[in-house]
C-alpha cells in the first residue's frame, strides 16, 4: 500500500518522547530538557540538555498543535481580516488610569494625550495601544455602573471620543474595558455586549479588554461587528475554552515561570499570529518578563499606574523594552511567522534563541539567562550563498565563520541580556535597515548594565489646608474638641497593593507611601461640625453666595429644580466634589478637616474602634443598602446614641466624608472617612467600606464630574483660639 503523501518516512527518529496531552491547559508548554531528580531538582539545572531534546520537542509539539487545532475546530479567518491585523503589530500596550495627571490636567480641565504619550516615548519608546481604564477601584462607591462611569468622564462621551481621536492621531489604538462581575450597581438598559458595542461605536474605539475574562465571549465580537466597528478582543486572563482563540485575536499573558529555560506561550504556539501582551503589574524587576516576550516574539503591557499606585519601570528595564520593541516593530512580519521555531540550537550554555523566518530574511531573538557576560560564538545557522548577517541588538554587520555550510555567528551578550541576529538573503531588502542599524548602534554605546535597576516609590505630597481665623467659642452647630496628644493609627483598605511601599498615602512625617500608619502627634484645639453639612445648609450657601461650579455635571444630582427633594433638608448633602465642599467651607469661614482631626473627634484618646466604643452595633447606624440603586441617607441626627466622646454625630455608616487630598506626579486622591450604608453585592471588587476608626478609604480623583458621588458628603472645622 502506498503511504499517504504526508507520511514522513525519512523524518529523524524521535529519541526524547514528550507525549503532550490533548488536555494541556496551562498558559505555558512544558520545556525541553529533562529536569534532574532529587536531590538535584533545585540545584542541578546545569545538568539539563535542552539542545539535545529541542528538535524532538519541536517535532512532537508540531504534531500536538495539528491535532489540537482540529479538536477546537480552528478557523483562522479573523487573523486574516485586514481590519484586525493591527493586533499582530501591537507590541507595547499600556493600561492607563483616566486619573493619571499626564492624561488629564485637572487644573486646565482638558485631556493631554500628547503629554502622556511623549512621556512614554521618552522613557521606553512609546506604545502601540492603550486601554483607557475608568472603572475600578472607584466603582461601588455608589450605584453608578461600569458604563455610567464612562459617561461621567470630562466632556462625557464626546470628551472621551476627542481623547480617542488624539490617540489615533499619534498612531495608537484604543481599548475600552468591560467586566462580567458588575451586577451589584445600577442595572444597565441593555446586556453587556450591546452596551459595549454602543460605547465602542460612540467613541470609535478599536478593541475591548475583558477584565477577569478567560476569553471574551463571542457576543462582544459579533455585537461590535453588527454596528460596523470590528474590534480586537483582549481577555485579561488565560483563555480557558480554547475555541475562543478563534475570535480573541489577542490576549494578556501572566506569571511566566522564571526558570533557567524560558517557557513558550501555548497560544502563541497554537496560533503564531495571536498577539500576547504580557503583564506583571506589580513587578519591580521586569528583566525576566522582557526576556520571555523577546524569546516568544510577543508584546508587553507597560502598565505603571496600577490603581493609583505608581510602579515605574527602572531605567534598565525601560531601555530594554525600548530596544526590544524597536526590533519587534521593525521586523513585525517575522514576529508572527507561521514557521516560528523556539529553542533554536545555540552554542553557549544558558543562552536561548528563537528563529522567525519569513520570505527574504530570518530573525533570531536571543536571551542570556546567565548573570554574566557571554561572549564569542552563539549561533551556527545554515548558510545560503550571498546571505548577509547583522547583529540587530548592536547595530553592526557580522562576519561569520563558515563551517561545513553553516554560518557561525559571534557577539557579546550582557549578563541577563539580549541579542538579535538578521540573516538577509541575497537580493532581499528590508526597508529602513540602514537607519535602524545606526539607531541600534548608537543605543548599544550605553550598556544595559550601566543603567540603574533600583526601584523607587513615587513621593506624595499632602495638599495644604489653610488655617481659619481662630475662634474661642464654637460657632453655631459646632462642638469644641480640646487639643491633646493623639496616637494616630490608621490603615488603608485598598483591595490590592498588599503591604508594599507605594500603596495608600504618605503623611508629611513619612518617607514614602505605605498601607499602615502610626504616629504620636499633638493636636491643636479646634471646633468641628456636630453633623455633616445638610442639604438645607448647602442651599443657604448657594443662595447667599451665588456660587456655581465650573464643571456642573452631577452637581447636586439628587436635587430637583434647584433644591433638595422634600424631606431631604436634614439629610447630608451629597453629589458634591472636593472642590464644592471647599467652596462651602471658605464661604462659611471654615475648612475641611485633616484626617487625623476627623479621627480624633470621632475616637478621642482611648483608641476605640467606633465612635460609641469597641463593638459594632447595628442599631447605631443606618440599615445597610445591599440593593442595586441608592436610597436616601438618614437624617444627620438620626442616631444620637452614636455620638463620639466629644459629642460628634453621624460619623460612621451613613455617608463617606471628604478629608485630605494627596498628589504625586501622576495621581491625585482623597482620603474618605466613615463609610456609607451602600454595600453593593455580587463582587469583591467594589470600593470597600471602612467603618472602623482605624481604617480609611482612598478615592482616586480626576475631575468633579466623575468625583462627585451620591455617597460622599463632608463636615467642616474651625481652628480654636
Amino acid at each position: 500500500m502506498n503511504p499517504p503523501p504526508d507520511d514522513r518516512d525519512d523524518s529523524p527518529r524521535v529519541i526524547h518522547e514528550f507525549k503532550f496531552s490533548h488536555v494541556t491547559t496551562g498558559r505555558y508548554l512544558p520545556t525541553p530538557g529533562k529536569a534532574p531528580g532529587w536531590p538535584f531538582a533545585e540545584i542541578g539545572h546545569w545538568k539539563m540538555d535542552v539542545d539535545g531534546s529541542a528538535d524532538d520537542w519541536v517535532r512532537e509539539l508540531a504534531d500536538w498543535r495539528c491535532e489540537h487545532l482540529v479538536r477546537i475546530g480552528y478557523d483562522d479567518t479573523n487573523y486574516r481580516r485586514p481590519e484586525l491585523q493591527w493586533a499582530q503589530r501591537n507590541f507595547v500596550h499600556a493600561q492607563m488610569m483616566v486619573e493619571d495627571r499626564y492624561f488629564y490636567d485637572p487644573v486646565a480641565g482638558r485631556y493631554t494625550v500628547d503629554r502622556y504619550l511623549d512621556d512614554l516615548e521618552a522613557r521606553f519608546g512609546g506604545i502601540d495601544s492603550v486601554l483607557i481604564w475608568f472603572v475600578y477601584p472607584n466603582i461601588g462607591i455608589d450605584d453608578r455602573n461600569k458604563t455610567d462611569l464612562a459617561f461621567d468622564l470630562p466632556g462625557g462621551l464626546e470628551g472621551l471620543r476627542s481623547a480617542v481621536d488624539d490617540f489615533h492621531r499619534r498612531g495608537v489604538r484604543v481599548f475600552l474595558p468591560t467586566m462580567p462581575w458588575d451586577h451589584g450597581t445600577r442595572p444597565p438598559e441593555e446586556n453587556d455586549w450591546r452596551t459595549m458595542a454602543g460605547l465602542v461605536e460612540a467613541v470609535r474605539a478599536d478593541g475591548v479588554n475583558g477584565d477577569t475574562y478567560n476569553g471574551v465571549p463571542r457576543a462582544f465580537f459579533d455585537a461590535c461587528d453588527a454596528v460596523g466597528r470590528p474590534v480586537v478582543l483582549q481577555p485579561e486572563s488565560t483563555i480557558s475554552a480554547e475555541e475562543q482563540l478563534i475570535w480573541n485575536v489577542q490576549s494578556w499573558g501572566k506569571k511566566a515561570p522564571n526558570e533557567t529555560v524560558p517557557p513558550v506561550a501555548k497560544f502563541k504556539w497554537l496560533e503564531p499570529r495571536h498577539m500576547i501582551n504580557y503583564e506583571n503589574r506589580w513587578g519591580r524587576d521586569r528583566n525576566h518578563d522582557l526576556q520571555y516576550i523577546f524569546f516568544n516574539g510577543i508584546g508587553y503591557n507597560a502598565w505603571e499606574n496600577v490603581w493609583g499606585i505608581w510602579n515605574q519601570f527602572t531605567p534598565r528595564d525601560a531601555e530594554s523594552l525600548r530596544r526590544i520593541a524597536r526590533i519587534e516593530r521593525h521586523f513585525a512580519p517575522a514576529m508572527v511567522s507561521m514557521d516560528w521555531r523556539p529553542y533554536e540550537r545555540t552554542l553557549q550554555a544558558g543562552v536561548f534563541a528563537s528563529r522567525f523566518p519569513v520570505e527574504g530574511y530570518t530573525v533570531w531573538t536571543v536571551v542570556n539567562r546567565n548573570e554574566y557576560i557571554v561572549d564569542g560564538e552563539q549561533l551556527a545557522v545554515p548558510h545560503a550563498e550571498g546571505t548577509r548577517y547583522y547583529d540587530l541588538w548592536n547595530g553592526v554587520a557580522l562576519k561569520p565563520r563558515m563551517d561545513e555550510g553553516r554560518a557561525v555567528l559571534g557577539m557579546a551578550l550582557e549578563g541577563s541580556g539580549f541579542g538579535a541576529v538578521l540573516a538577509l538573503r541575497e537580493g532581499a531588502f528590508v526597508d529602513g535597515l540602514e537607519d535602524f542599524l545606526a539607531t541600534m548602534h548608537a543605543a548599544s554605546a550605553t550598556p544595559l548594565a550601566s543603567l540603574s535597576s533600583t526601584w523607587r516609590s513615587l513621593p506624595q505630597r499632602q495638599v495644604a489646608i489653610a488655617r481659619t481665623l481662630p475662634q474661642s467659642m464654637p460657632p453655631h452647630g459646632m462642638v469644641p474638641v480640646p487639643g491633646g496628644v493623639f496616637d494616630f493609627v490608621v490603615g488603608g483598605v485598598e483591595i490590592e497593593g498588599q503591604t508594599w511601599e507605594g500603596n495608600d498615602v504618605q503623611y508629611p512625617w513619612e518617607s514614602s507611601p505605605r498601607r499602615g500608619h502610626r504616629h504620636r502627634m499633638s493636636i491643636a484645639p479646634f471646633h468641628i461640625d456636630r453633623t455633616p453639612v445638610t442639604n438645607a445648609q448647602f442651599a443657604v450657601f448657594l443662595a447667599e453666595s451665588g456660587w456655581a461650579p465650573a464643571d456642573e455635571h452631577h452637581f447636586l444630582h439628587h436635587w430637583r429644580n434647584g433644591k433638595p427633594p422634600a424631606g431631604w433638608e436634614n439629610k447630608p448633602v451629597t453629589w458634591v466634589a472636593l472642590e464644592d465642599a471647599r467652596a462651602y467651607a471658605a464661604w462659611a469661614g471654615k475648612r475641611l478637616p485633616h484626617e487625623w482631626e476627623w479621627q480624633y473627634a470621632a475616637q478621642g484618646n482611648d483608641g476605640r474602634r467606633y465612635p460609641w466604643g469597641d463593638g459594632w452595633r447595628d442599631d447605631l447606624v443606618p440599615m445597610p443598602n445591599r440593593g442595586r440603586t441608592l436610597r436616601a441617607p438618614e437624617d444627620v441626627d438620626a442616631f444620637p446614641a452614636a455620638a463620639s466622646p466629644f459629642g460628634v454625630l453621624d460619623l460612621v455608616g451613613n455617608i463617606w466624608q471628604w478629608t485630605d487630598e494627596y498628589e504625586d506626579e501622576h495621581t491625585r486622591s482623597a482620603i474618605l472617612r466613615g463609610g456609607s450604608s451602600y454595600q453593593p453585592q455580587t463582587s469583591h471588587w467594589y470600593f470597600p467600606q471602612a467603618y472602623r476608626l482605624d481604617q480609611h478609604g482612598k478615592y482616586l480623583l480626576m475631575a468633579p464630574c466623575k468625583d462627585r458621588s451620591g455617597c460622599i458628603g463632608f463636615r467642616c472645622v474651625v481652628d480654636a483660639a
